[in-house]
This record gives C-alpha cells, sequence and structure tokens, in this order.
C-alpha cells in the first residue's frame, strides 16, 4: 500500500497517476477535497481508500503492516498565506509526525520541500546537506521558512545518528507546471494562466524587471514539467537505499519571456506580449533568479535527461490545456 497526502492537489495526484501506471494496486489519497473541481484530478484513477488528514495518523495505524510508502505532498502552498498557526499545523507538525512514525514502522517517506527555502537567492540553489549550508538559508516567507524548518530538523536527526525511516527523502521543487493544477488559483503556473490568452489570440502580459540586469520578462526562473519530478520520485521509489535532501528542478534557468512564447509557439502562433509594473506589495521579495544545482541527484544515480522548456509546455498544451477534457 502507497499513500499519497495531497494526493487530489497537483504534483499529488501526477503521482498517482504514474503510480497506478507502476501497476501497484492499493493507492491511497489522504486529502481536503473542498468545494472545487480537484476531485476531477483523481477521477480517472483507481484508489483504494480517500481519507483526510485527520484521518491520517489512524489509518497509518490500523494499517501498519500493509504500508511501504508514504509521499507526503500535502501542504499549504501558498506562499502569501499569512495565517502561521495554520501553516505550522500543515507543514511542520504533519511531517513531523509522519517522519516519527515512519522511523518506527519500517515505512519510507518522501517529501515535499521547496526551492522557497532558498530565500533571495544570495546562497545560492546548492542542496548541501550540511547543517552549516542549511542553517545559513533565509527564506522570504512563512511557506519558504515552513519547508526549511522541516529539512533542518530532519536532517539534525540523520547528522547526530538518530532513527530514521529506511528511506527518507525531501525533494526541493522549483517552479512546476503541468496538468491537474486548475483548482490553485493565483498559485497556478504562469503557462497555465497565459495559454487562455494566447489561445485566443490575446495579448499576454508579464511583469516589468524592476531590478537594472534584467530586462523586462527576462527574469528567470527553473521551470521544470511535473512529469519530470513524477519521474524521479517514481525512481526514489525503486531505489530505497537514497535517502536526503534534493533539488529538483532542470539544472536551467530560462526567462518569463521564453515561456510566455513557447505558449504561443506551442498552439501555432505569433507570441503577443506586454509588459506591467510588478505589483508594490511582492516587488521587494521578488526573485529574479532562481537555477537548481542538479549535482546531488546527479551523483545518487539518477540519470535521465529532464524536458526542456519548450518540450515541456508543448506536451501541457497540446496534450492538456488544448483538449476538452484537460485532467490527466
Amino acid at each position: 500500500m502507497i499513500v499519497v497526502t495531497g494526493g487530489a492537489g497537483f504534483i499529488g495526484s501526477n503521482l498517482l497517476a504514474a503510480l497506478e501506471q507502476e501497476g501497484l494496486p492499493e493507492l491511497v489519497v489522504c486529502d481536503r477535497m473542498g468545494s472545487d473541481e480537484r476531485w476531477r484530478n483523481i477521477a480517472k484513477r483507481e484508489i483504494a481508500d480517500l481519507i483526510t488528514p485527520e484521518e491520517l495518523l489512524p489509518f497509518l495505524r490500523g494499517h501498519v503492516d500493509r504500508i511501504d510508502t508514504i509521499f507526503h505532498m500535502g501542504a499549504i502552498s501558498s506562499t502569501t498565506e499569512s495565517n502561521v498557526d495554520a501553516i505550522r499545523e500543515s507543514n511542520i507538525r504533519l511531517t513531523l509526525d509522519l517522519f516519527h512514525w515512519a522511523k518506527h514502522t519500517d515505512v519510507r517517506l518522501v517529501y515535499a520541500s521547496s526551492a522557497a527555502t532558498y530565500g533571495d537567492g544570495t546562497q545560492g540553489f546548492v542542496d548541501d546537506n550540511s547543517q552549516l549550508a542549511l542553517n545559513g538559508l533565509r527564506p522570504l516567507n512563512a511557506y519558504g521558512w515552513s519547508k526549511a524548518f522541516v529539512d533542518r530538523r530532519l536532517r539534525r536527526i540523520a547528522a547526530e545518528g538518530g532513527k530514521t525511516p529506511r528511506q527518507w527523502a525531501g525533494l526541493k521543487f522549483f517552479n512546476v507546471y503541468g496538468p491537474n493544477e486548475y483548482h490553485k488559483g493565483d498559485m497556478a503556473s504562469v503557462v497555465s494562466k497565459i495559454y487562455p490568452k494566447a489561445a485566443n489570440d490575446e495579448v499576454a502580459t508579464l511583469f516589468k524587471s524592476h531590478h537594472p540586469d534584467y530586462a523586462d520578462g527576462g527574469q528567470l526562473r527553473d521551470f521544470v514539467y511535473v512529469d519530470d519530478c513524477v519521474r524521479v520520485m517514481v525512481w526514489l521509489y525503486h531505489h530505497p537505499d537514497v535517502s536526503g535532501i534534493f533539488n529538483l528542478g532542470t539544472g536551467q534557468a530560462r526567462s518569463f519571456f521564453d515561456l510566455a512564447s513557447a505558449v504561443y509557439t506551442a498552439l501555432g502562433k505569433e507570441p503577443k506580449i506586454e509588459f506591467i509594473p510588478t505589483p508594490e506589495s511582492i516587488r521587494d521579495k521578488y526573485q529574479y533568479y532562481t537555477q537548481a544545482d542538479m549535482g546531488r541527484l546527479r551523483l545518487a544515480g539518477y540519470t535521465p535527461e529532464f524536458l526542456s522548456l519548450e518540450e515541456g509546455i508543448c506536451q501541457y498544451v497540446q496534450n492538456y490545456l488544448d483538449k476538452e477534457d484537460p485532467y490527466r
């Protein structure tokens, strides 16, 4: 049995589809379904059970002899969330509880960390697992802090020889895009926001640069297609000897202008792009550059190449966004 928390969400539901394709018969989803359309993200899946976060630990205790792996993708993922108590409960407390439960039950744990732990990037984007490096990171928001909190704590336990699950891995996701993100609202990828404009031959807008080193639309991010993220997680499932905290991006920074242009190109259209001022509310904390150093994952043995920005966007647009049924 494999449990996927956040299994009806963006990354979780894509992982669920891949695990089903692997032929794994007992997949359990833990999530809050709410009143939006996220149920469609799992409507095509064969699911053994569907539980809420409140039911998670009792469910685990009741099925301890059958559970092999927990993929913990559930979290408050909004970088603008201001309710820090809610973030603590969802992102810190639950992850630590799962770690401590897994270490006593021979269950593996793979959890979602985030590139938001790197803050403004002045410390670089190297997934150095040393305590000194982790302690030196300064996230810019409570979401990033919650992920850094967990990374630091679990690495401290491992470094001091404490008991850990037989496999544990934290994945620092960079800018992920792809199908099943339609419920995310403002937190959905720029690709999904530009697509309706491009499809209707309208002008898409990007933020102006307020930094002298970057042109308008020249702000750089490590954009990674969700299928590549899923491939890494499935690889970890098949390599239970690999543990630690790893970056998960492509290792190649690309501009928002490149991204927007690729959406139009995937539709066979000429790009139409204009620039608007970055809102003052986020201007001081805006990241102009992120790029994952993928060396640790490569050293751990992961060899597949990541899709280029153009390849990933083409697949997303043509196979999902531009289809009558866009859900995986």
